[in-house]
């Protein structure tokens, strides 16, 4: 990027893959790299939620293609990307930012439950980068970011498939970060602590469930561990992403940057 935007441009605009693109954070980061001027590439698993989505930037007059994948099947992946490759040359940011919550009681997890969060979570984000490395998508100086979350630094109760999944992707961030480094090629985990977003509330659900208290008591209690007292927002979050797409960012890799409010300090 920089002075080497020649490598990761296709005609005049640079192009960002975001996976689970349609809301909360995703949604945040596709409606920042449309402003940034991005030509973007998102999926999600809802038809009717792409569509939305992908009406709403056109119609503001953005380059934006939405498709429905599902991202913990390897096959939709390498569909998709086969397609992006029919129209780019290069890719300039990866966002692998799908991802689901869920858990429980250890005893009470099904194999369904916790190889569906454990695919939707770290094996999309195997499945896409593979894809478009094999593609030869990736140029030298892209920018691939991760989205994680603290829950990938610490453990948390009743959610060992999450934080599981969460704690691998930091890891898969960490080796690909030495592997692509010598053809400048960055990449780094964002993981974001509370952030109010439709998975948040059911988030909140789950656990008032089985604490038998009403969500209210839980948002409370959520929010009053939190230094700054209050949920990140998932533009706050976009932000992180975005800058670490920047020229500045360029000698930051194998990294993985909280946006908590404090929750998580290292």
């Amino acid at each position: 990027m920089g002075d080497n935007n020649n490598v990761v441009e296709t005609g005049s605009l640079r192009t960002a893959v975001v996976t689970g693109g349609t809301s909360g954070i995703g949604l945040a980061i596709v409606e920042r790299l449309v402003t940034l001027g991005y030509r973007v590439y998102f999926c999600a698993r809802s038809t009717e939620s792409v569509r939305e989505v992908e009406d709403r930037f056109r119609n503001e007059g953005a380059s934006i293609e939405g498709s429905t994948v599902d991202v913990a099947n390897s096959t939709d992946i390498d569909s998709w990307v086969a397609s992006i490759s029919e129209k780019e040359e290069a890719i300039a940011a990866v966002i692998n930012n799908a991802g689901t919550n869920g858990g429980g009681e250890l005893s009470d997890i099904s194999d369904e439950a916790w190889n569906r969060i454990l695919s939707t979570n770290l094996n999309s984000v195997f499945y896409l980068t593979r894809a478009l490395s094999r593609a030869s998508l990736i140029p030298d100086f892209g920018r691939i970011v991760n989205v994680a979350s603290t829950a990938g630094k610490q453990g948390i109760a009743f959610a060992t498939p999450y934080s599981a999944s969460k704690h691998a992707v930091i890891g898969f961030t960490k080796s690909l970060a030495k592997e692509v480094a010598p053809r400048g090629i960055t990449v780094n985990a964002v993981c974001p602590g509370y952030v109010e977003t439709p998975m948040a509330q059911r988030v909140r659900e789950g656990y008032a469930k089985h604490y038998k208290k009403t969500e209210s008591e839980i948002l409370e209690a959520f929010s009053s561990k939190i230094p700054m007292g209050r949920y990140s927002t998932p533009e706050e979050v976009a932000g992180m992403v975005t800058y670490l797409l920047s020229d500045d960012a360029a000698s930051i890799t194998g990294q993985a940057l909280n946006v908590c409010g404090g929750l998580g300090n290292y």
